[in-house]
């Protein structure tokens, strides 16, 4: 008897200050390409990675890219809601970006949660490890200990540009994702729908979504 066909659509989220590489990376991940060329995220592009997880299961990624300035608007929450998971980005060349990174958590923890309460699966990346860690060189041993006390499930060093960690990073997160599914006590799942998706879309400015 064949096994019933598992389908499944989490929203994760992609947020981290402005110019860290949130694009590049959802690009990378999901269109296998880099561009040199930089243009700044007005408030949220999409874009979807469907994933053959298992012989009898799809999994279906609805990545939000938040524009690096929107932590100093009101629409966070907006942007935050029904998410199951996240990404936190900084810049390994520009040490601001790490400082901003627990402002980002905590943004996201105040706004978003799982239905049983617990805070969304966040991974941190350290982004554009290709490059010289302008005044992080001793803060990069210690992120081990820096995830654990800020309730990150993990990091990575990461390169767009090079194809460094973004498969790996993007795993262990839906493995995380799946697994709180698995914890969930209520029959309704916490996995978005097309028509609530597209009303999220709807409801809210963005620049053209990711093809």
């Amino acid at each position: 008897m064949e096994k019933a066909q598992k389908e499944y659509l989490f929203k994760v989220l992609v947020i981290g200050d402005l110019g860290v590489g949130k694009t590049s990376i959802i690009k990378r991940y999901v269109h296998q390409i880099f561009s040199q060329h930089y243009r700044a995220t007005i408030g949220v592009d999409f874009a979807l990675k469907v994933l053959h997880w298992e012989e009898d299961t799809i999994v279906r990624l609805q990545l939000w890219d938040i524009a690096g300035q929107e932590r100093f608007g009101n629409m966070t929450r907006v942007y935050y809601r029904e998410a199951v998971g996240a990404f936190i980005v900084f810049d390994v060349s520009r040490a601001s970006t790490f400082e901003a990174v627990s402002k980002w958590k905590n943004d996201l923890d105040s706004k978003v949660r799982l239905q049983n309460g617990n805070p969304v699966p966040a991974i941190l990346l350290a982004n554009k490890c290709d490059q010289t860690k302008e005044g992080l060189g001793n803060t990069l041993p210690k992120l081990d200990q820096y995830c654990k006390e800020n309730g990150f499930i993990a990091w990575f060093e990461t390169s767009a540009k090079d194809n460094i960690h973004i498969e790996e990073s993007a795993r262990l997160l839906v493995e995380n994702i799946l697994n709180a599914e698995d914890d969930e006590v209520p029959a309704d799942p916490d996995v978005i729908s097309s028509q609530q998706l597209s009303q999220q879309i709807d409801n809210t400015s963005c620049s053209a979504c990711t093809k």
